[in-house]
Order: structure tokens, then sequence, then C-alpha cells
């Protein structure tokens, strides 16, 4: 299953860490056909796609207010009470993100500040298939709503009656979106990206997809076009040391593993009896898991590392950034202290990924691929752009008109400095 390392040293780290990742090159092609098809025939290229992947000949694909309205009836009571508490979760933490003006005075007469304005056409990508991703609505829509978009736009792959799971649309009607469309894949990034006769070109695109949806998405950047971050196939990252409950990580670790043959986990440990307690565990649960064959393939990418010091295995955890990481060790506050790169933390026995992942609050939708180095999760500011803005006053531009000039002039722009030089002669002139 995982493969075991004993204190590898760090020249080996690399090699450890390396993701599962295929080459996407050869999808674009591909996905570069499906763009110019929809750039030139719109609705009727979205028509023809979805004939051609997905084997449903679609003509509307826009879901009726009256869908939307009925799919509660077809959800059961219990699980709509599960979806309305996460709701509630996430809506309390992503609105305790909205921030105020920021506003400073930066020397007499000068006044500069930032406001934060929603962007105002969103696209949310949601997977369907084995598992149609219906908490995916829930952690995009709320901060979308929340800061403000006016406009967003929904699509998400037909069932093969051409339909989408009542869940799915109770979940977006919940949420309050109004445009909801039956379409998947490439063809979907790609009318989001565009505007077709239906749907409305959106400035910024959301949302996990397959290897073909990601590569969509990074296609729609061509096109005026910004996405939420680089995807890559789902991780995890378990550190425990002698505290920690070997059933508990062996289904964690396995929760994450379901997602798809090249998701990758890794278990890091201080403690070396854990290793094969994890193992063990891990044999008796993935037996019973509907999903067994692709938790399995997972596992064959994971690994299970064996740290003697807690600063290597820190410095380790930062070396691979783990787009989800759970924290079992007595010294919690020594190992959150020394968190530089991760998504999503978890922190305890008590704390499984998965809360995180559908009703504690924070939001899913992670860097993965060690993108965590340099990328955030989705949260608010996701859906916002921060504007400065700035007012000077006759004495301020006295004051900071000097400094400019001397600084374009050093720089050999002219037209930079005279924009300043013929204000303070204006000045001059009224004394």
């Amino acid at each position: 299953m995982m493969q075991p390392y004993i204190n590898p040293s760090p020249f080996e780290w690399t090699s450890i860490t390396e993701r599962p990742t295929a080459s996407y090159e050869s999808i674009e092609p591909l996905v570069a056909s499906v763009f110019k098809a929809v750039l030139e025939q719109g609705d009727q290229a979205i028509i023809d796609f979805t004939l051609k992947f997905d084997g449903i000949k679609k003509t509307d694909f826009k879901v009726s207010d009256d869908e939307l309205e009925n799919a509660a009836s077809q959800v059961p009571e219990n699980l709509k009470k599960a979806i309305q508490n996460a709701k509630a979760n996430i809506e309390c933490f992503h609105k305790a993100q909205l921030t105020d003006k920021v506003q400073v005075t930066t020397q007499t007469g000068v006044e500069c500040w930032q406001e934060k304005k929603p962007i105002e056409k969103v696209g949310l990508y949601i997977p369907g298939g084995s598992a149609p991703l219906f908490s995916t609505i829930l952690m995009l829509a709320i901060p979308a709503q929340i800061a403000g978009c006016k406009e967003i736009v929904m699509c998400s792959p037909p069932s093969k009656d051409g339909t989408l799971p009542a869940v799915v649309l109770y979940t977006a009607q919940l949420c309050g979106l109004k445009h909801v469309y039956k379409i998947g894949g490439i063809q979907a990034v790609a009318a989001m990206a565009l505007g077709t006769q239906s749907l409305s070109k959106v400035h910024k695109i959301f949302g996990p997809g397959n290897q073909y949806v990601t590569v969509a998405k990074q296609w729609a950047t061509r096109h005026q076009v910004a996405i939420d971050m680089p995807a890559g196939p789902s991780e995890l990252l378990v550190v425990a040391d002698a505290s920690g409950n070997p059933d508990f990580i062996a289904a964690d670790l396995l929760s994450q593993a379901e997602h798809g043959k090249d998701s990758q986990v890794l278990f890091v440990t201080t403690h070396k009896p854990l290793m094969k307690k994890v193992s063990e565990a891990i044999e008796a649960q993935v037996n019973e898991l509907p999903r067994k064959e692709i938790a399995l393939a997972a596992l064959s990418n994971s690994k299970a590392i064996y740290f003697e010091e807690d600063s290597t295995a820190i410095n380790f955890i930062n070396s691979y950034g783990p787009e989800h990481y759970i924290i079992c060790v007595e010294n919690e506050e020594l190992y959150l202290d020394k968190v530089i790169n991760a998504g999503s933390v978890f922190v305890g026995n008590y704390t499984p990924e998965s809360a995180g992942d559908y009703a504690s609050g924070t939001n899913h939708t992670l860097p993965t691929n060690g993108y965590a180095k340099q990328y955030s999760g989705v949260n608010l500011d996701s859906f916002r752009k921060a504007i400065t803005f700035q007012k000077i006053t006759k004495e301020g531009i006295q004051l900071l008109g000097e400094t400019v000039e001397l600084m374009a002039a050093a720089e050999g722009l002219q037209a930079h400095k005279n924009a300043v030089s013929i204000r303070l002669k204006a000045l001059e002139n009224e004394i």
C-alpha cells in the first residue's frame, strides 16, 4: 500500500513529494478546438459537444425555475437539514471576512484609500459523474453572494437522462442561484469564458474538475478570464506522534484516497510503531469501501514517512505544501507556529478533513500540486477586487511634487515630470 520511508534525507524529499500528475499537453488541441467552435457557433456548439461527449441530445440546457423549486421535494428532509446547517456555518465564516475601507493620510494633503468591489460576473463549475459535488455549490455560491457578485452562472454536467441530481438543484436554489445550466466538461468552461446566446461571458471561473476541465480553465485565461487557481489531483498529509489514533488516521487517509486514482495521501510520524498500526487500520477499513479500487490505486501513489525529529518533519511538510494538512500531535503549538505552506489545516484527533469538505465553515476549494506555496484557497476576497484611490490637495502636490519630479526625471520619463511641474507652476502663478 503506502510506501514506507525512514528518516529520508532532504536530498530525497523532491522525489518523495513528486505528485502523480499527468501531462496535459495532449489535451490542449481538443480544448482549443472546443473553444474555437463555441466562439464561432455559440449554443449550437454546446449542443453538439454535449451529444458527442455526454451522449445526450439537449437543445435547452438552462434549468427552469420550476425545476429549481421542485427539487426540494425530492431531497430527504435529514439531508436538507444537513445542507442548511453547512450553509449557515459557511456563511458565518465567510461573512466574518468582510473588511472595511482602508483609508490613510500618507503625508499632509495626500489621502489614499482602498475599497473592495465584487467581481461582477462569475462562473461556477460543479463536477458531476460518479460523485456530484453539491457541497462545492455551497463553497462557491455562498461567498459569491456575500461578496455581492451581480451575476452568478453555474454549470454542471447532466446525468444520462439529461437532468441534474435533485440535491444539486436544491442546493443551487438554496444558495439563490438563478442561472443554472446542464453543461459539463470543456464546453461548459468555454461557454462561461466566451459567452453564447444563452450564457453570459463571466470574468472569473471557479470550481474543480477532471483533467479536461483543468486544461479548459487554463485555456480560458487566454480570453481575459481569470480562474480561482491551478488545480491538480486531491491530496492530504497527516502528521502524528504517539498521541495519534491509528483508526482515525487511516480513515482520514482513505477519505482523501477515494477521491480519485490520482489522489495522493502522505502519513508523516515521529513515532515509528504508528506506521504499522496505521497500515493495519487501512487494510481493515479499505475493504469496506464502495470505492475500494479507487482508494487502493491512490494509495499506490502514497507514502508513510518516519522522522526522528519534529523539526525535520515540519521542514518536510512545508517542502511538500499539502492541500489538506491534519495535525495530531501533543505539541500542537509547535506545528501550528511553523505552518508556512498548506491549503487548509485541521488540528487535533477530532478534526477530520471531511468536516472542512462539508460543513465546518472553511472553504474546500484549495490549492493542490504544491501551489499552497503561493496560492490561497478560495475565500471571500477571491470574489472581490481591491481598488485603490487617492486625492491630493493643492498643499499636498506642493509638498509631494518635487519627489515625483526627481524620480520621473531619473527614469527619463519627462511627460510624467511635466504632469507635476505644470501643476506646481500654476499654483505659483496663483500667489
